[in-house]
């Protein structure tokens, strides 16, 4: 199947860049919900899946509205407003869906599940529902991984506007994706399920990488731009273990036993497995955690009735710097 997007003047000047927790939501549970092992995101595969099974988010409402494959309700990808949304407001403009919009996702959906049926009777009031599994997701699944993956996806982007600066933005499409071509002023996508249509659709499009997919995904919710989600740069290095090599230059200005336990949240953990890997007493870690959390070096999420504290983007840039 071949799918057209034609490109004005106007559509050109106006195509943009944006980084959506959302399309990270939605393509990040459509891998958990294929069940099978993935050769670059196992790590955090093994990870992840017992969180979300534990906390019985893999047979929730989410379960029935993200499927292994086909189709994705474009409700849940709302177009983004500015080049970093942030979740709270994606999730509020989910909430702000019109019930017709609702219906017309859930009919192409061709979901018959009960909480769809729910959805369907009372969009409002079960839009919130969606939202509060949707916040629980992002805790046990996203939130403690955020900084790696928001720097992979800033690198994208960075390296994307160098291509639009150094050869120009017909370069950059023919470049986002094996599918994607860029001539005459239209880009053509090959082998597309769903096709993607100016028909309606507002000015500009909106290109968005992700993580989690490895196929080009689209939305188009008019008067809206048409959204184009594709696979980030660098993707195969995400979860990479990326050893320290200074970690004694680190150690002399924030001690040796902070400099272990940064070293050992490649992952994210709790006080617990931090304690039993490193030797480190349960109290001794969870004093120098407090320290680095008020330092802006981790940050704690809660999962269940565990709290898994991981790397921010401080911590990460200052032992990649070293």
């Amino acid at each position: 199947m071949l799918s057209e997007l034609a490109f004005t003047a106007d559509d050109l000047a106006l195509t943009r860049f944006v980084v959506s927790p959302m399309w990270e939501v939605v393509t990040s549970f459509r891998l958990l919900a294929a069940g099978s092992a993935h050769p670059v995101h196992r790590p955090w595969l093994d990870q992840v899946r017992p969180r979300v099974a534990a906390a019985g988010l893999d047979s929730g409402r989410l379960s029935e509205l993200i499927p292994a494959a086909g189709y994705l309700p474009d409700f849940l990808t709302p177009p983004p407003g500015d080049l970093a949304p942030t979740l709270g407001s994606e999730l509020a403009a989910i909430r702000a869906t019109p019930p017709a919009e609702v219906h017309a996702d859930l009919d192409t959906l061709g979901a018959r599940g009960a909480r769809c049926r729910a959805l369907r009777a009372n969009p409002t009031a079960q839009l919130a529902r969606v939202v509060e599994e949707i916040e629980a997701y992002w805790d046990v699944a996203l939130a403690p991984y955020w900084a790696k993956i928001r720097a992979l996806l800033d690198a994208d982007l960075f390296h994307r506007a160098r291509q639009v600066a150094e050869r120009g933005a017909g370069h950059l499409f023919n470049d986002l994706h094996s599918t994607l071509s860029w001539d005459d002023n239209t880009l053509r996508m090959v082998r597309r399920r769903c096709g993607i249509s100016r028909e309606g659709a507002g000015p500009g499009l909106l290109l968005v990488p992700s993580v989690f997919t490895v196929q080009v995904l689209t939305c188009s919710r008019p008067p809206a731009p048409p959204q184009l989600a594709y696979p980030a740069r660098g993707t195969g290095t995400l979860w990479e273990r990326r050893p320290v090599k200074h970690a004694e230059a680190i150690a002399a200005v924030i001690g040796r036993s902070r400099t272990t336990l940064l070293t050992e949240l490649e992952a994210p953990a709790s006080t617990t497995d931090l304690a039993r890997r490193t030797g480190i007493s349960a109290a001794g870690v969870s004093q120098h955690l407090t320290a680095l959390r008020n330092a802006g070096m981790v940050s704690a999420h809660r999962s269940g009735r565990s709290v898994l504290y991981a790397r921010t983007a401080i911590a990460e840039s200052l032992l990649a710097t070293s």
